[in-house]
């Protein structure tokens, strides 16, 4: 594999038998283990309602990273956009970015909440990421002193945040036209996205050229079939919530038996993932590098075992040094 930086998101799963502040918590704990393993960035997600999931605060469970890490970029993959006022957002990046200086950014996503409920609890339409692009200009202007003249982000104004656009889509336009950073899920059709948007992109303030980051779901152990392993309960976390309308915390093993249906998208669900021996996966992310040109990977692995999730991430680390 081309040397390229590593990178980690974390989505704050949680697991049967694990209280969610042990899940937090493991989240921080793991940021600090991964900064050791020399990993660029560590970044958490937002997600709103969801029984599996508990990182649903980024800004504030970024501050707690930064607060327990030394090195290590800490930021948010990502705070969902619409579902907050551009100048709450800014304000929030400039108290992190005052404490923890030259370790933060600002990965913003245009994601709405997956139910009615959530998204009246929120406040948003389902149509509010219609206005994504007005969003982040108005963001980044409450940075640069330009959004408003009687309206100032204190702290933010003045301060450089990196920003990052999460794209699906015509996200990767979006993220090209105002020239800045993307990260794409690496897919069948990631190097004519990834093409697309360098194509288009328009150097800015924030980025003189495109950058990519792919996020990528890989899984790295002493054989194949160990590795799959891994990547296991978090595809019948998937088949489950598919089937019955509810994303539970990730289990220790798999049912030996389950339904079409749930056969289904449980195979849907390993499609496109990378997992194997070191060599294997060195191959496989090393093909996808150089096929797509991408700047940087960033790498989520969710299973129940966090012995054998650090070790995957070890594994990981030793491919490009």
């Amino acid at each position: 594999m081309r040397p390229v930086p590593l990178s980690v998101l974390d989505r704050s799963r949680t697991r049967t038998g694990e209280t969610e502040a042990e899940t937090l918590r493991a989240t921080v704990e793991l940021a600090r283990q991964v900064e050791e393993l020399g990993y660029q960035r560590f970044w958490v997600s937002e997600h709103h309602s969801v029984p599996g999931v508990v990182g649903s605060a980024p800004t504030v469970l970024a501050a707690a990273v930064a607060a327990r890490t030394e090195k290590i970029r800490v930021g948010t993959g990502g705070v969902m956009l619409p579902n907050h006022q551009p100048l709450v957002v800014a304000e929030q990046f400039g108290v992190l970015e005052s404490l923890y200086p030259g370790r933060i950014d600002m990965g913003l996503g245009r994601s709405v909440g997956f139910t009615n409920g959530v998204r009246r609890a929120l406040g948003v339409e389902k149509d509010a990421a219609d206005d994504f692009a007005t969003q982040v200009r108005s963001l980044l202007g409450y940075l640069t002193g330009d959004a408003d003249n009687q309206v100032h982000a204190r702290p933010g104004e003045g301060l450089r945040i990196p920003p990052f656009i999460l794209a699906v889509g015509e996200g990767a336009a979006i993220a090209a036209s105002l020239g800045l950073p993307v990260v794409l899920a690496a897919r069948s059709d990631s190097a004519a996205l990834v093409s697309q948007y360098r194509e288009a992109f328009q150097p800015s303030a924030w980025a003189a050229e495109p950058y990519v980051i792919l996020a990528v779901t890989a899984a790295v152990a002493d054989s194949t079939e160990a590795a799959r392993q891994l990547l296991l309960p978090e595809a019948w976390a998937s088949a489950y919530s598919r089937t019955r309308g509810v994303f539970p915390p990730l289990q220790p093993s798999v049912p030996d038996e389950m339904t079409a249906r749930e056969r289904e998208f449980f195979d849907n669900a390993l499609r496109g993932q990378i997992y194997g021996t070191p060599d294997e996966v060195d191959d496989a992310l090393g093909e996808l590098v150089d096929r797509t040109g991408a700047d940087e990977i960033l790498i989520t692995t969710n299973t129940y075992d966090r012995a054998a999730l650090l070790a995957s991430y070890a594994a990981l680390a030793k491919l490009t040094g």
